[in-house]
């Protein structure tokens, strides 16, 4: 039955499920997997970053998803899902030959995985799985005429707060993106690995683009793009990803930005400017301290000249640590909503649920899980609540 069979499709979902939990018997799988790989084809390990552990993570989760649909015989998702896998690793030069030894590796282990649980049943759902994976992958790569990546130049580069900093480039080439998506980044100083960063601007016809970054503690790319990035550094960038959007029609507009998850949100906001009638929007940004509320200047100018966005600066703390006296104060001239104190899901939702607006949310994994859930707890309904992926 291959693809059709639930129970043996179950039996390798089960494989994956806890992917993310060190010492697992999925991490061993998933450990045991690369090393097979790399020892079956030398060239595919440097193709990796040294450190392994998020990269093991990511897939495992992944694949925990791609058999979870499988079972559930739902195949749109995860064949959407899959081929733009397939286009974006062409950024790290994989090749037809690699899915080959990826396929390989991949069958043999998950076999010695199994062992004695292994049947017929289980060997076909595994075969037709694994080469429908790789195979979609692979032939997503090859009918895409598209380029693999862009390179640009950084332009500028401003330690706007001790762990912020804003840095725009000139692209080689421009790069079609809609406002609110994300990209991979790659810098100089970390190589093979790469990291997701929103445009804080929508497409620019002449290859301009911006990000904000905030250094992460053990982020080693973010904390190298805050410290380290200069005037002249080479970047590299992937494809788009990501579906954040507006709908002009789809009524009045909830926007949460917890630090620089202000970029895709201000992108949007940006290309919201180029219409003379919008939904009303109101911005939540928040931030732990005044000081690190770095754009307000910006928001201060696009709300003064549109008077469909309302912008409402939130922090943690009320006033400023001692080291804000060496960055550049943020604050813009009276005319924006007065700040607030207080944690931005409890914040927002002093006002209520919000049920009748779009709602976007954008930060770090755990605002974004607490504000949806305190939205949801007031009633927002869950159909209206747009957010990236939670990596």
């Amino acid at each position: 039955m291959g693809l059709e069979d639930r129970d043996a499709l179950a039996v390798l979902q089960a494989a994956f499920e806890d992917a993310a939990a060190p010492q697992s018997a999925s991490q061993q799988l998933l450990n045991r997997f690369y090393t097979r790989w790399f020892a079956l084809d030398s060239e595919v390990r440097d193709l990796f970053p040294p450190e392994l552990a998020s990269q093991r993570a990511a897939f495992g989760q992944a694949m925990h998803w791609v058999f979870g649909e499988f079972v559930a015989q739902r195949a749109q998702a995860p064949v959407a899902f899959l081929a733009q896998l397939g286009r974006d690793h062409r950024k790290y030069g994989v090749t037809q030959r690699h899915y080959d030894s990826m396929r390989q590796a991949w069958y043999s282990e998950m076999r010695s995985h199994f062992s004695d649980r292994w049947t017929p049943a289980v060997d076909d759902a595994a075969i037709q799985a694994v080469n429908l994976i790789t195979g979609i992958m692979g032939g997503a790569a090859d009918a895409e005429n598209g380029p693999a990546w862009w390179d640009g130049t950084v332009l500028e580069h401003h330690r706007v707060s001790r762990d912020l900093a804003v840095v725009r480039l000139h692209l080689d080439r421009p790069m079609p993106y809609h406002p609110g998506q994300y990209v991979n980044v790659h810098v100089p100083q970390c190589p093979r690995r790469w990291r997701f960063l929103s445009p804080a601007m929508p497409p620019d016809p002449d290859g301009f683009i911006e990000f904000h970054v905030r250094s992460v503690l053990g982020g080693m790319v973010s904390n190298s793009i805050v410290a380290e990035t200069r005037p002249g550094d080479r970047w590299r960038l992937s494809s788009p990803h990501g579906a954040l959007e507006v709908d002009r029609d789809g009524g009045d507009v909830l926007m949460v930005a917890g630090s620089t998850g202000l970029a895709p949100l201000r992108a949007l906001i940006m290309d919201l400017c180029r219409y003379g009638e919008n939904p009303r929007v109101h911005l939540f940004f928040g931030a732990r301290y005044p000081c690190e509320l770095y754009d307000l200047r910006t928001l201060w100018e696009i709300a003064g000249s549109n008077p469909w966005l309302s912008v409402s600066p939130v922090s943690e703390y009320s006033s400023d640590p001692p080291w804000a006296a060496d960055y550049p104060d943020v604050q813009p001239p009276r005319g924006l909503h007065v700040r607030q104190n207080g944690r931005l899901p409890e914040v927002v939702t002093k006002y209520g649920g919000w049920g009748d607006r779009q709602i976007l949310i954008c930060g770090g994994p755990a605002m974004v899980r607490a504000t949806r859930d305190a939205l949801l707890a007031k009633g927002a309904p869950p159909e209206r609540i747009q957010h990236d992926p939670l990596h």
